[in-house]
């Protein structure tokens, strides 16, 4: 009698029950580890919700809805980072459901169960996910504006012209890479005599209407922005560079083929190599992909990485053009359209076991480099910094030598973005780039007063060269030191404060 474990008969019965159980039990993973071993977030974290809550209509790092919505999270769970912790695993799971949804007509059910499976071993390597921002945001944004342009495209549902215009607007108000998606769909429409069809009426133009709209503050910004004032303007690439970015972009294409290592050990165990002899192995059927079907699928698995990846060579980017999860976000669809009509399932238990500790993999990095990296390394790990007993100390400290709340915070932009999340959310000030933060300029630093902090290296507490030179007549305070998460081979962690007075004290 042929053997069918529980999880492939919940997959043809149940598969919107798979895709539940597994997006769901991965985000509890993740919000786990980060209550038991984040001390502080990571240092990006900090920074972007220092800019959200200025409310900034644009800033250097683009559009302002994700920076809006971290620091509506943090401040709906009363200060505390799990709100926005929680606010990125729900993104992945919005993610995972959206795609469910869009292989499920493209492929079927129970193929498309295996789209959300595959898939997740990919951006378990390859995207951020608890560190919330543009890149988080833009993922279940793209799934479903490629969910609304195959219903578009593929099933001529001209009443769905709307939901896509909306989710372009929310998109370009998200991801700097919003006009390069965009332009990928409007190509891909182009070039197919099916999307030609759609384009021949008046939706498109109602649409586009609608895109301007939501996105316009941004696009004011943009218009009024200094070209210096951006990425692009910072870091246009000289041609005695082309050679250097070129290799850059070599790196980050062998990090994109990296995160499918998972996809690669799964399809090897699942080869007639490991096949018991005499075995019949269940398997999973779909109808027939159609051609356009196939073509969607194959152009926006293929083009968004090579496209996001040259570009972000091209600039010196340190990450993929507008995220690795955007876009590899439809790389296990496209593995489970190669694999043909008919997928048979070897040894269902050891592929089970292989999914898992893939999946399970990052967070287990995580856990280990925060206990067992300060022993074996100098290095440290931003996570495990005290962040709230920073931000306690310095705030109080401000408020009682001054009588006066703490509002800006200024010296070492680590440090300093992680005490602008204490009490009172005082503003992050980079001093060493003012224009960086305009809300906030060397006058108005002086007038309101603040703490500039950086590391100190004895306990004199002497501030760094280039610190002393932006704050001349700084009076240097006894350095503070804190105990960190796990401190091993790590020096004592000393921050060195000195006061600067409200104007008038």
């Amino acid at each position: 009698m042929r053997f069918t474990s529980l999880a492939i008969e919940l997959i043809r019965a149940r598969p919107r029950l798979v895709v539940w159980i597994v997006a769901l039990a991965q985000a509890a993973l993740w919000v786990t580890v980060a209550l038991l071993f984040y001390r502080s977030p990571p240092p990006n974290l900090a920074i972007a919700l220092a800019y959200g809550r200025e409310y900034q209509v644009g800033t250097e790092f683009g559009p302002p809805l994700a920076f809006w919505l971290g620091d509506i999270a943090y401040r709906a769970a009363g200060g505390h980072m799990f709100g926005v912790y929680l606010l990125a695993v729900l993104c992945s799971v919005a993610t995972f459901w959206i795609l469910f949804l869009l292989g499920r007509a493209l492929v079927g059910g129970q193929h498309a169960v295996l789209a959300v499976l595959l898939t997740m071993t990919v951006t378990a390597f390859g995207a951020q996910t608890l560190e919330f921002g543009p890149a988080v945001l833009a993922r279940p944004l793209w799934a479903l504006l490629l969910l609304h342009s195959w219903e578009l495209i593929g099933q001529r549902r001209r009443n769905v012209w709307f939901a896509w215009s909306i989710d372009a607007g929310l998109l370009l108000l998200t991801s700097p890479a919003a006009v390069m998606l965009l332009l990928l769909v409007a190509g891909f429409a182009l070039a197919t005599s099916e999307g030609r069809r759609m384009l021949r009426s008046f939706d498109p133009l109602f649409a586009l209407l609608v895109v301007i709209a939501l996105a316009l503050p941004y696009l004011v910004w943009l218009m009024r922005a200094e070209p210096m004032s951006l990425y692009w303007g910072q870091h246009w690439p000289a041609l005695s560079d082309l050679g250097a970015r070129a290799r850059h972009w070599g790196w980050l294409l062998a990090w994109l083929l990296f995160a499918f290592v998972g996809i690669v050990i799964l399809v090897v165990f699942n080869s007639r190599l490991f096949a018991r002899e005499g075995e019949d192995p269940p398997s999973l059927f779909r109808s027939p992909v159609q051609p356009l079907a196939q073509d969607f699928v194959y152009f926006f698995a293929i083009v968004p990485p090579l496209l996001a990846s040259l570009i972000a060579g091209l600039f010196g980017l340190d990450r993929v053009f507008g995220g690795a999860g955007v876009a590899l976000l439809m790389s296990g669809l496209a593995v489970v359209v190669i694999s043909g009509d008919l997928i048979r399932l070897q040894r269902q238990r050891m592929l089970r076991a292989i999914w898992a500790a893939i999946v399970a993999a990052p967070t287990l990095v995580v856990v280990a480099g925060t206990l067992f990296l300060p022993w074996t390394s100098a290095g440290e790990v931003a996570t495990t910094l005290p962040a709230r007993a920073m931000a306690q100390f310095f705030t109080d400290s401000f408020a009682r030598r001054t009588n006066h709340q703490l509002e800006a915070v200024a010296g070492d932009t680590e440090i300093a973005s992680l005490i602008a999340l204490g009490p009172g959310r005082p503003h992050l000030f980079i001093d060493a780039s003012p224009q960086r933060t305009p809300w906030m300029t060397p006058a108005k630093f002086n007038e309101v007063g603040g703490v500039v902090v950086w590391r100190a290296s004895d306990t004199s507490g002497t501030p760094p060269p280039d610190i002393a030179q932006r704050f001349p007549n700084l009076a240097p305070e006894v350095p503070r030191s804190f105990d960190r998460l796990v401190d091993g081979r790590q020096g004592v962690l000393r921050i060195g404060w000195a006061i600067v007075r409200p104007k008038g004290q």
